[in-house]
């Protein structure tokens, strides 16, 4: 089973890139982040002819996710349990059972800046994460987490640590609200199957040239409970693309499962 997930960046711009992608890669279940769409305008028939049935939550606005799967989708929901998801401002998460696995797609508040209330919003945020799986989830049961987290989990991370001084995506506290989702019983599968490799970078700014300097971020992430991560076989960043015409400056992320026991 291959679940991957993608920050397209405006799925309006970027929808004949995603098509191509999948049929290159021809994942079981994708994820999307910044789709950018109203739940109207969200492609669903495109999907459903290349054999993916779909569920997305957003309000046409800067954020918006989406569930694509073609093993199953089950129990979709947008927004966190008790929250009216047509009336949620921000639509940042959407999950779903894909093939007897929880999924969620996510997109963290950014933080913008450390000494500002979008900063304490976007902690606060994955504080409503760590509740949705206390209150919806066991750490026995089958959950994958993928997205845009909007935090480097360590200094190997980022292309430079002394550049990102004072700035979000790194602070400790935006770290310790990562970690504290991670102690419900998750671990981070790009680091399991990559334990000594820095990164790989999954983000990085058009500006400047950043990518061909290599001057990244991994913030994109796939955390795994303990029965996922026992059937995890591969978890790896396609750099590919992020290169091209009018590419999303996110790369997609990977992970691969084997059959259950």
């Amino acid at each position: 089973m291959k679940i991957a997930t993608w920050n397209v960046n405006s799925l309006k711009a970027r929808l004949p890139r995603v098509e191509a992608w999948i049929g290159e890669h021809q994942p079981d279940v994708l994820v999307m982040q910044e789709t950018k769409l109203a739940d109207s305008a969200f492609p669903t028939s495109v999907f459903a002819d290349l054999g993916y049935a779909s569920t997305h939550h957003g309000n046409g606005r800067w954020n918006g996710v989406a569930i694509l799967s073609k093993v199953g989708l089950e129990d979709a929901r947008g927004g966190f349990s008790g929250e009216d998801s047509a009336s949620v401002e921000e639509c940042r998460i959407v999950q779903a059972i894909c093939a007897g696995v929880k999924v969620m797609s996510v997109y963290v508040p950014n933080g913008r800046t450390v000494d500002s209330e979008f900063f304490e919003q976007k902690l606060a945020w994955l504080g409503q994460l760590r509740r949705e799986l206390d209150l919806t989830c066991q750490p026995g049961d089958e959950v994958v987490i993928l997205g845009d987290f909007n935090v480097a989990p360590e200094d190997r991370d980022v292309w430079d640590i002394t550049q990102f001084v004072g700035m979000t995506h790194v602070t400790p506290e935006e770290r310790a609200a990562l970690a504290n989702v991670e102690d419900w019983g998750l671990s981070d599968a790009m680091r399991v199957t990559n334990p000594d490799e820095i990164g790989p970078f999954t983000w990085w700014d058009y500006r400047a040239g950043a990518f061909h300097k290599g001057w990244g971020m991994r913030i994109d992430l796939a955390l795994v409970s303990q029965p996922v991560l026992a059937r995890l076989t591969a978890a790896y960043r396609d750099r590919e693309a992020r290169k091209g015409p009018q590419p999303s400056d996110h790369a997609p992320v990977v992970i691969e499962l084997k059959e259950r026991d």
